[in-house]
């Protein structure tokens, strides 16, 4: 039931998020000497009224499919570094995190090239008037006939870079959390506190890894056309340092920032319910408090929102 609750949780945060990572994609990838886009706000604006409200939800399917698949493998191996650790601290959380994270990025690369590519295809125009990519299955496909097993995993190195330390991050910092605020079986404010707390590690988990979130996006974006810019992770980072200085590295992060949280208390929120409405008022409050010392369970509500969404 928990992987069920999971499943549909990640798939709110998905729903509720994904505009805003179609933007922080656009932001990040768009060329800084013609920039279609001048912020946030006006990123929103524009996809809104030059490609409809489906512009922002370009590459959906992609996630969404995904989505299963890494639930699935986050909480196997969460659940499991957990147990196999004996002890719930913050630094086993941290390891924990980490090892799902690594883990997980077998399914999370493929999905999120597929997801940046489907989310560039067609930037500014309501209707593509050339569609490269009929879907997100589609996309992978093309790009495998094309490039091989190499092509479908590119970005693989800098999704592993990012992905580990920011699960590590994300189930620390949740960890500290849920300990600082308490959760109680009868907090009548233990649910918001389960959203407070995966919310702001939701952040805190981006911040510690966006630098390299927007170098893996440049990386998935580049060939769109059969067009390369870079020729690695070094020749990437040098050339978007020359040409836009150090802020190149915070490209997006506003959207990012505002997608964190919603995303997280769309996730807790729904999972909750689930829980409730399948175990009963009385029991589901039980499985679902996160303060210490048992908390083995626990911690596997939280890795929807990551698993979702970086």
């Amino acid at each position: 039931m928990d992987f069920l609750a999971g499943c549909i949780g990640g798939a709110a945060g998905v729903l509720v998020g994904h505009p805003f990572d179609t933007v922080k994609v656009r932001l990040q990838v768009q060329n800084v000497d013609k920039p279609l886009y001048r912020g946030t706000y006006h990123c929103f604006q524009s996809i809104v009224r030059q490609e409809s409200m489906f512009g922002l939800y370009k590459g959906i399917g992609s996630p969404i499919m995904g989505l299963t698949f890494i639930n699935a493998i986050v909480f196997g191996v969460q659940g499991n570094a957990m147990r196999y650790l004996g002890h719930d601290t913050p630094m086993n959380q941290f390891l924990a995190g980490a090892a799902a994270g690594t883990i997980q990025c077998v399914i999370c690369c493929p999905m999120e090239l597929a997801k940046t590519r489907m989310q560039m295809q067609g930037t500014g125009e309501k209707k593509s008037k050339r569609k490269l990519y009929k879907n997100s299955l589609d996309c992978l496909a093309r790009i495998y006939k094309r490039e091989g097993l190499s092509g479908v995993n590119r970005g693989m190195v800098t999704t592993l870079v990012r992905e580990t330390p920011g699960f590590g991050v994300y189930f620390l910092a949740y960890d500290v959390l849920t300990r600082s605020i308490g959760c109680e079986p009868d907090d009548p404010y233990m649910i918001p506190k389960l959203l407070f707390a995966g919310g702001m590690s939701g952040i805190a988990s981006w911040l510690s890894t966006y630098p390299v979130d927007v170098i893996k996006s440049r990386l998935q974006a580049d060939g769109v056309g059969g067009v390369y810019q870079y020729t690695s992770i070094a020749d990437c980072v040098r050339q978007s340092v020359r040409r836009e200085g150090l802020r190149v590295f915070t490209r997006g992060l506003t959207s990012t920032l505002l997608r964190a949280f919603p995303v997280n208390a769309a996730t807790f929120a729904t999972v909750t319910l689930v829980l409730l409405y399948a175990r009963g008022v009385e029991e589901g409050p039980k499985d679902c408090e996160l303060g210490p010392p048992n908390t083995a369970h626990h911690t596997q509500l939280p890795q929807q929102t990551q698993a979702s969404s970086l």
